[in-house]
């Protein structure tokens, strides 16, 4: 029941549960990209703003220099005492807010001309002003006090590129030089301003760019003047009362702007917070980039404010989604009683009971003719479950019967296995037998004649060739041992004394011998690892064909080359004492789709040779003899082991 009403208030509100959040992730998604590029936009204004402060302050400062030296005061001022015309430049120092006020004579600018661009193009006739960086000892020349002014220790900062400096005690200088040419005075005017801890400076830009009702608005703001990658004047705060004099700016910043030259307008972490930020590089007269000027208002109060926008939409959206699950339910009331009546009577048919039915529901619309027609087909199948039981019973007789027939079958198929075992051994029989016996036993007796006849013929002459004729004697020997294994696997019980237990180490060696003319002609190496091994319960000619089997296929399956290795060793498996033999070879191993049908008769993958019956043989006579074979890949071929109980005496 809470099943159907669920899948049609799903199915009602679906497309306000997928399609509305859909729409809603875009819409704040766009909101919050447009939101960005303000904040964006502003800090660019901002930054601008920054930027033409600094520009005006060069301007003003160039201006007012060319003024002084421009005007007749100064001209008069050339012929007076040095003590008249140093009162004279601490004056107008202090009047026009400079740092430094010095004249140069033309006859003594070789030095400042090679060194300042500024001082050269004043010699050239042309007032110029730029920003400088002036050493601790050239700041000290003019004054100690702004040498201990531009001096700053650094301090380590978050995110700041890796540094071994400890002091800044440079200066950043808005330097300016203005021609002089009064007859009999020609030279230099040249003045500056000191911007480390100038905080007239950055405070008058944060002045007018957040603390102004039109542009600032409600931004806590913060401007900072940047030498390299260190604050040398700033409002940022280290803590309440403390600037962050000495603190440096985050390492990705310093790779745009002083490394590549971009203005930055992007959010960054300055000093302990995260800020939208504006950098601006700043160049000397040499074209270099020797620091940046820094606008940004903190990004928390905005960050606050799209969270939550945030909120408040996904409010609005879950209380739609809640008021409209309880209206849809209201309006389709009238649906769910029949369904629920319909969703009962399936349920009673579910335990068994076929002759439940719907019944008058009260309604001939769509839902009254579906109950209706459910009605009818609960009829037939009713109808059908009769026939079916029937028919179950006949199909019943037919399987006993079938059954009863499959039995005979599997005797008879049972008995042709044997068969072919049978026929399998007698070819192997035929093959070894035959070959080996006609093949070698004549040669071999002709041989072992022949040398008895050298040693009759030779009479006391025979002791000088005595070694190679028992080298003969030696080889015909090992070719009658091999005959004799060769006998001894086509009738194990003419050649065997063991009856019901056998070990498996001599019956391997015996094995080795019979396939070695197989072996011998590849570069096969056999490394054999025979440990302790019980005796087994096993007829030693079937345990002969096994193995002999195990090795031919491990031969055949490495091809002229590899390494074959067999190990003996005592194993219990399901607390049961016995001997595990594992034949191991090099080849290519079994294919993982073959794995499952190795053992199954008449299965090979030796095209056009052999009967597919080795392996099925070799699994039915360990099995008869209570044992496990098993097959599996290792790393660089195939795994065949072999487990038999051991003989109980």
């Amino acid at each position: 029941m809470s099943s159907v009403r669920l899948r049609l208030l799903i199915l009602a509100l679906l497309p306000l549960i997928v399609l509305m959040p859909l729409l809603l992730l875009l819409g704040m998604t766009r909101w919050s990209a447009d939101y960005d590029k303000v904040l964006i936009a502003n800090v660019e204004s901002d930054l601008r703003i920054a930027e033409q402060y600094l520009a005006r302050l060069m301007t003003e400062t160039g201006t007012d220099l060319l003024s002084v030296a421009e005007s007749t005061e100064f001209s008069t001022l050339l012929d007076r005492k040095i003590t008249a015309q140093n009162a004279y430049f601490n004056a107008k120092r202090d009047a026009l807010e400079l740092d430094f006020l010095y004249f140069i004579p033309r006859a003594e600018t070789e030095d400042a001309a090679s060194k300042w661009p500024v001082i050269r193009a004043a010699l050239n006739g042309m007032a110029n002003t730029q920003i400088d960086i002036f050493t601790g000892s050239d700041l000290d020349a003019f004054s100690s006090g702004l040498a201990t002014q531009a001096r700053i220790d650094l301090i380590d900062t978050e995110a700041a590129s890796p540094t071994d400096r400890t002091i800044e005690d440079r200066g950043m200088v808005v330097h300016s030089a203005s021609p002089v040419m009064i007859p009999g005075h020609t030279g230099v005017l040249v003045g500056g301003i000191l911007l480390n801890r100038n905080l007239q400076f950055i405070d008058t830009i944060n002045a007018l760019v957040y603390l102004n009702a039109i542009t600032g608005g409600e931004r806590q703001g913060t401007a900072t003047l940047f030498l390299d990658d260190v604050r040398v004047s700033t409002n940022v705060r280290l803590f309440e009362d403390v600037r962050a004099l000495g603190t440096r700016v985050s390492g990705a910043v310093r790779n745009k702007v002083l490394d590549e030259g971009q203005t930055w307008l992007a959010r960054a972490f300055v000093v302990n917070d995260w800020y939208i930020s504006g950098y601006l590089p700043l160049k000397d007269s040499f074209g270099r980039r020797v620091g940046m000027l820094y606008v940004g208002f903190l990004e928390a109060p905005f960050s606050a404010a799209k969270r939550s926008a945030y909120i408040w939409m996904m409010v609005a959206f879950g209380a739609v989604l809640a008021l409209s699950g309880p209206v849809f339910l209201g309006l389709a009331k009238g649906i769910f009683a029949p369904l629920e009546r319909m969703s009962h009577t399936m349920k009673r048919v579910e335990k068994g009971d076929l002759s439940a039915r719907n019944g008058n529901i009260g309604t001939t619309d769509e839902i009254g003719q579906v109950a209706a027609h459910l009605d009818s087909l609960l009829n037939q199948v009713q109808d059908r479950d009769q026939k079916l039981r029937a028919w179950a019973d006949e199909l019943n007789q037919r399987v006993d019967q079938r059954t009863s027939e499959l039995s005979d079958a599997n005797a008879k198929l049972e008995q042709t296995f044997k068969q072919l075992v049978m026929s399998e051994k007698l070819a192997s029989i035929g093959e070894i037998t035959a070959g080996v016996a006609h093949e070698i036993n004549n040669p071999v007796a002709v041989i072992q004649g022949n040398v008895d006849v050298m040693r009759e013929t030779l009479g006391p002459h025979a002791a000088e060739v005595k070694t190679e004729l028992d080298l003969v004697d030696q080889q015909v020997s090992r070719i009658d041992a091999i005959v004799g294994k060769l006998l001894q696997f086509a009738r194990p019980g003419e050649f065997s004394g063991f009856e019901e237990t056998t070990l498996l180490q001599p019956v391997v060696s015996d094995c080795l011998v019979l396939v070695d003319h197989l072996i011998s002609r590849r570069d096969i190496t056999i490394a054999l690892d025979f440990g302790e091994a019980p005796a087994v319960k096993i007829d030693p000619g079937e345990m002969q064909q096994v193995v002999i089997n195990l090795i031919v296929n491990a031969v055949q399956a490495m091809g002229d080359k590899g390494n074959l290795s067999i190990s003996l060793r005592t194993q219990r498996r399901d607390e049961t004492h016995g001997a595990e033999l594992i034949i191991r070879d090099t080849g290519p191993g079994i294919p993982q789709d073959k794995l499952n049908t190795v053992f199954d008769p008449f299965f090979t993958t030796k095209q056009a040779e052999g009967t597919g019956l080795g392996l099925s043989i070799s699994q039915t006579l360990i099995q008869r003899a209570g044992g496990i074979i098993s097959a599996q890949n290792t790393e660089q071929g195939a795994e065949f082991s072999i487990w038999l109980p051991a003989a109980e005496y």
